[in-house]
């Protein structure tokens, strides 16, 4: 896949998530062989929501990584560009208030959110500092960033092995089990381009969130980072 193919449009991405969005939760098992359970969890236990609290899980997609803070007692909402996710999502979760919304102009007012979350989802908005921007202006003075994303294995033998699966073994798996493999073929590009584990953090402190630092997770195929409002 040629360098160029990253430079899609927002309603490129958009149509590719609504492609896979019947499929999405049981491809995601199968390529991250099961781990992105054990995410969902760390992500959870650094978001530590409190009953009452007002949550928003930006690129929920189809409610998954939601549901576990609606199970909390938190006040969750689902937020996802991908009307096909949502649709998805709305089917298995109705009692969730799923809402359709830009992660560089959402569809929230100043200050609203506890905290506030993305997991999986800031690689995929078309300017990632204004999405971290909008995230900051929608969460209240001490509130909470968790963003859990795609990063850069900190091992370099392994690092090489998790390229070499990224770019030749996914795409058959995705061939196998999604309803449209191409669109992981993009995914693993725009992981293996994604910056490292520091540079986020940057990216973080330079949007205004206070005090940015991270953590691995599966030798750093996989970094949560978090911030204060």
């Amino acid at each position: 896949m040629a360098r160029a193919d990253l430079d899609k449009q927002p309603s490129d991405v958009r149509r590719m998530f609504d492609t896979v969005a019947e499929r999405y939760d049981v491809t995601n098992d199968v390529l991250s062989l099961g781990q992105d359970r054990r995410w969902r969890k760390d992500v959870f236990d650094s978001v530590a929501p409190e009953p009452g609290e007002l949550v928003l899980d930006l690129a929920a997609g189809t409610g998954t990584s939601s549901q576990p803070f609606a199970d909390a007692g938190a006040t969750v909402v689902p937020c996802d560009f991908s009307l096909g996710m949502l649709r998805v999502g709305k089917q298995h979760k109705p009692y969730l208030p799923f809402t359709a919304g830009d992660g560089t102009r959402l569809p929230f007012a100043d200050g609203v959110f506890d905290a506030v979350t993305i997991s999986f989802g800031l690689r995929n908005i078309v300017d990632p500092l204004a999405g971290l921007r909008e995230l900051r202006r929608v969460t209240r003075p001490g509130g909470r960033l968790v963003v859990c994303e795609f990063s850069h294995p900190t091992w370099a033998p392994f690092r090489t092995l998790y390229v070499e699966y990224l770019m030749r073994a996914l795409p058959p798996i995705a061939r196998a089990v999604s309803s449209s493999p191409d669109a992981y073929v993009y995914l693993a590009e725009s992981i293996r381009a994604w910056p490292d584990q520091p540079a986020l953090a940057d990216m973080i402190g330079e949007t205004g969130w206070r005090r940015p630092q991270w953590r691995n997770l599966t030798g750093g195929i996989v970094a949560l980072h978090r911030a204060t409002a």
